[in-house]
């Protein structure tokens, strides 16, 4: 599939869905009891964990263990994406199918957030649940559909760039599930309280923050970067 179908089909909203247009908060800040999760200061391959549950982030917002955090190679980590909305960390994971954010106090009217995923065999797919732990009743399901590879605004991450999407739903959601495959899809303000995703204001880090270790995977090396094979990974 080629660059110009994917753009064309990438802007066609899933059923239930909808592309929206993007609204600006204050870091760390709610507003109207939507949370926005940006994933900064976590550090590179870090578990995201109880980050969100824990000051001066305490949200009631919990991480299933293989969720992790990566670090753009424009900031000195190995992701292996661009264009992100809040630089310069989002959330994937390496292992299982899927990660699953619980949130302890419960939230309504939807859940959004920006994304990049390339493989066309199963790009994406969220779950919203009144349960924890993606228990209970399935209050919305939101096909993700195939993202740009490669283009501006930030052409240097085959991952590129992060496109935002939402859903609604009624009812007191307590845990979504994000799947799909491993290494080859990642996330970043996970809006939680709101259909629309919210762009962060970039406070910058310390450069001490990234823990440069071992290899991502919506993040790879520099070098990973450069090499273009039919599996590309963020």
């Amino acid at each position: 599939m080629t660059t110009s179908t994917v753009m064309k089909k990438l802007f066609i909203a899933s059923a239930g869905a909808t592309f929206f247009a993007l609204t600006t908060l204050t870091l760390g800040k709610t507003e109207a009891a939507t949370i926005v999760l940006d994933f900064e200061g976590i550090g590179q391959l870090n578990p995201v964990g109880n980050f969100y549950n824990q000051a001066p982030n305490n949200f009631g917002i919990t991480f299933s263990s293989n969720a992790l955090a990566l670090v753009d190679s424009d900031a000195g980590g190995t992701g292996n994406f661009g264009g992100e909305p809040s630089p310069d960390t989002i959330l994937f994971f390496q292992e299982e199918s899927s990660v699953i954010l619980n949130a302890l106090n419960g939230f309504d009217t939807g859940v959004s957030f920006f994304y990049t995923s390339l493989l066309p065999r199963f790009p994406g797919l969220v779950t919203v649940y009144d349960g924890l732990n993606a228990s209970g009743n399935i209050l919305a399901t939101l096909e993700l559909s195939l993202t740009p590879f490669n283009e501006a605004p930030d052409a240097t991450g085959d991952y590129s760039p992060l496109v935002p999407i939402g859903v609604s739903f009624s009812g007191i959601a307590k845990s979504v599930e994000l799947q799909g495959i491993p290494d080859q899809i990642g996330f970043d303000n996970i809006t939680i309280g709101s259909a629309i995703p919210i762009v962060i204001q970039a406070v910058p880090e310390p450069t001490a923050m990234w823990g440069i270790s071992a290899l991502g995977a919506v993040g790879a090396t520099t070098a990973r970067k450069k090499y273009h094979s039919s599996k590309r990974s963020c």
